[in-house]
């Protein structure tokens, strides 16, 4: 008899997809190769995963020797083992066929403002903030909740985002609507035609404004183009 959720078969694809297609499980890996080392910082980039079940796949993917747990002095800490790092090249290729044949669509469904903040504050260019503290406010406007506003806070090359007003001034404030910060991020609408058209509103720093696609960044997969 296979194992519960098995297949039944010696194939490697199968044997490997017995412990990779699990639901969240593809999408924890993601998380722990862009830097997530804390159970904290994987609900950030998995807002819509339980607190349960994240733990779960987390002693899953220990148990199968992908991540490793330590206990340290800041609390528990993962990390990807030999074998979780040969996973990363298999994950990012997943993502390149994903945008260009399974483009999302940028549907209500699809949009979640923490996520797009969260993904912001670990791609811009944080080295291009050199001096003292910046902060930059952002400010959704097709949203009345508290997702609304959100702000990012860079000093010493450091990104911290926050959902309450930290209490510094604002260098830069970013007004415009989740969907066209999330296209302009994944690479389907162009930054400069969102300034033009005045669907992105900047005031405050004029240097910042000048000079906001240097450090906007974008997601990695942004320069994929759409299958024709």
């Amino acid at each position: 008899m296979p194992p519960m959720n098995g297949y039944g078969q010696f194939c490697p694809i199968a044997k490997a997809s017995e412990v990779l297609c699990e639901r969240w499980t593809i999408l924890i890996l993601r998380e722990l190769g862009a830097g997530g080392d804390s159970f904290n910082k994987l609900r950030r980039g998995l807002p819509l995963i339980s607190p349960s079940l994240l733990s779960t796949r987390l002693k899953s993917l220990e148990h199968a020797g992908i991540l490793s747990r330590s206990d340290t002095k800041n609390g528990i800490r993962y990390q990807l083992t030999e074998s979780g790092r040969e996973l990363k090249p298999i994950i990012l290729q997943m993502g390149l066929w994903g945008h260009r044949w399974a483009r999302s669509k940028l549907t209500p469904e699809d949009l979640d403002p923490g996520m797009l903040m969260w993904d912001i504050h670990r791609t811009m260019n944080a080295s291009y903030f050199t001096e003292g503290r910046s902060v930059i406010h952002f400010e959704f406007s097709d949203f009345t909740s508290n997702n609304r506003r959100w702000w990012l806070v860079i000093e010493a090359g450091e990104v911290d985002v926050c959902i309450k007003d930290p209490g510094h001034s604002v260098d830069l404030k970013v007004l415009t609507d989740l969907r066209t910060l999330t296209g302009v991020w994944m690479g389907d609408f162009k930054l400069g035609e969102a300034l033009r058209d005045r669907r992105i509103r900047l005031t405050g720093d004029e240097t910042l404004q000048q000079d906001i696609a240097k450090w906007l960044g974008q997601n990695y997969f942004a320069e994929v183009p759409p299958a024709r």
